[in-house]
């Protein structure tokens, strides 16, 4: 397995791209767009449902699949927290394009990976069920519920060198990369 280390963490190199929680137990594969929008528990799919996304930019988890109490990261492995996410925007000094892959982003916004965090612009998948932001947005979820049916999340986009902490719905979409404890 491929890592970066960041100031004192380590992380994962890659997107998160399993189908089963750490317990051996399978986390359902969800294509249909009303399925996916009504949701409660953990669920995970590849953009536009094409396997070779997923060779690319990993799988999208609901935050159901994140917050799930069998374990999403494999052994050895864990969710970051919004904190986390918080040190790691300060360890580079907010310049998202430390982490971006090369030719992810233009501009402003173009990734250089000098942290070797090599993030993809893997999109996301929105309400309903739809895809979005392929080549726009990577958007990673945090493990910190903030309420109201919303989580943390990290946001990067193509034509920022920014990095955006927030939350949004647990129903939506978004890849996951993982820290070591």
């Amino acid at each position: 397995m491929k890592i970066s280390v960041i100031g004192k963490q380590i992380w994962m190199r890659e997107n998160l791209n399993v189908s089963h929680y750490r317990n051996g137990d399978p986390i359902p594969q969800v294509i249909g767009q009303e399925e996916w929008s009504n949701l409660k528990t953990g669920a995970w799919c590849y953009y536009d449902h094409k396997p070779e996304n997923g060779k690319k930019y990993g799988k999208l988890y609901n935050w159901y699949a994140v917050n799930d109490p069998r374990g999403l990261a494999p052994r050895g492995w864990h969710i970051p927290t919004k904190t986390v996410f918080e040190k790691l925007k300060a360890e580079i000094a907010n310049n998202g394009n430390t982490l971006k892959a090369e030719r992810q982003g233009s501009g402003i916004g173009a990734g250089t990976n000098t942290s070797y965090f090599s993030a993809m612009l893997a999109g996301y998948r929105i309400y309903e069920g739809r895809f979005s932001g392929l080549g726009y947005a990577a958007v990673f979820w945090s493990s910190t519920d903030i309420g109201n049916n919303d989580a943390c999340i990290l946001n990067m986009y193509s034509n920022s060198s920014g990095i955006y902490i927030y939350g949004n719905s647990m129903e939506l979409g978004f890849s996951v990369r993982c820290i070591k404890d």
